[in-house]
């Protein structure tokens, strides 16, 4: 029984070598900030690519999952332009996976290798493939408006975590300490919950518009003008709370958090502009696509303000005072 105990305990499974080389090499703190902000961007993409999908009612383009139709995994000429937007959002997919994994594979090399940037990297590319799976569910439910709106939502949160892992590859080795008093960060954070909100009602708002991705695609129910009034208070709830924490930070000195709030309340106005805009011209496609990359954007925004609320600041070791020089007295 010992032998074959020791005889399983040698039984390894290694990893392909060129993954084993690739893992025992160091890569820099550059490269793999350079890869989380390139999936930040691949991420925004796709939902860009995916309004569009919906914009020009090509939702149903492939009106099965995982496969584009019940004998093809690709599109066929026979079903015309919106199997080809549908296909290649679906495409884009692999694009935005392979972006993610090259981020993990790269945070597993760098050294010293730190946990938090592996599981962010992790949960980034985890994100991927749940959503491809809610987006087949979308299809399969007709783009049920709740599906619609949730396959959304999850791109927000994908988004946000991989702004979290570009954040945090600024001096991963230096321990964050706050900037601004307890009471901004707690308002910073509620700001952020708010627009949290205002994302989730606005894909109601979405929901119970025109543009359901396909002309037999049922609407939510929802009273249109009602649901948009409550999101325009939202909207309106957190330009205040904004502007508010731009007079706050800058009160206190906070120069860099100052910056990020201004940034945000200048995003959030032009996302409301085009939010009013698109709403008393009966939603053209264009500007409902610019709102779906702005609502992008005041997340990105956002973020930035509650990153902004605590720094990173390079300790320096403490130096011993010099001896006093001996006094030097002249020869007799």
């Amino acid at each position: 029984m010992r032998r074959i105990r020791s005889v399983k305990r040698s039984v390894r499974f290694p990893a392909p070598a060129a993954l084993r080389r690739l893992l025992d090499r160091s890569v820099s703190i550059a490269l793999l900030r350079r890869l989380a902000y390139a999936s930040i961007i691949s991420n925004v993409a796709i939902v860009v690519t995916g309004g569009a999908v919906r914009l020009t009612a090509s939702g149903l383009g492939c009106p099965t999952w995982p496969r584009c139709t019940d004998t093809s995994y690709t599109t066929t000429a026979e079903m015309g332009v919106h199997g080809v937007i549908e296909f290649g959002n679906r495409l884009l997919t692999f694009v935005v996976g392979v972006i993610a994994l090259a981020t993990v594979l790269a945070a597993l090399a760098y050294r010293p290798r730190r946990k938090e940037l592996v599981r962010l990297s992790v949960a980034v590319f985890l994100g991927i493939p749940a959503q491809a799976i809610l987006g087949g569910i979308t299809v399969r439910t007709h783009l049920n408006p709740w599906v619609v709106g949730l396959h959304f939502l999850l791109s927000m949160v994908v988004i946000g975590l991989a702004y979290a892992l570009w954040r945090r590859t600024v001096d991963p080795d230096v321990p964050a300490v706050p900037a601004v008093p307890r009471p901004l960060r707690t308002l910073a954070l509620l700001t952020t919950l708010v627009s949290a909100a205002v994302l989730v009602v606005g894909t109601w708002v979405t929901g119970s518009g025109p543009h359901a991705g396909d002309l037999g695609a049922k609407r939510n129910g929802l009273d249109p003008q009602a649901i948009s009034q409550v999101h325009a208070d939202g909207v309106f709830l957190l330009i205040g709370l904004s502007v508010a924490l731009v007079f706050a930070f800058q009160t206190v000195g906070a120069t860099r958090a100052t910056r990020a709030a201004g940034v945000l309340v200048a995003v959030e106005l032009g996302q409301g502009l085009i939010g009013f805009v698109q709403y008393f011209t009966h939603l053209p496609a264009a500007l409902v696509a610019a709102h779906m990359l702005g609502s992008c954007l005041v997340l990105l925004a956002t973020l930035a303000v509650l990153w902004s609320t605590r720094e990173r600041r390079p300790t320096t070791p403490a130096t011993t005072p010099a001896a006093p020089a001996e006094p030097v007295t002249a020869a007799a």
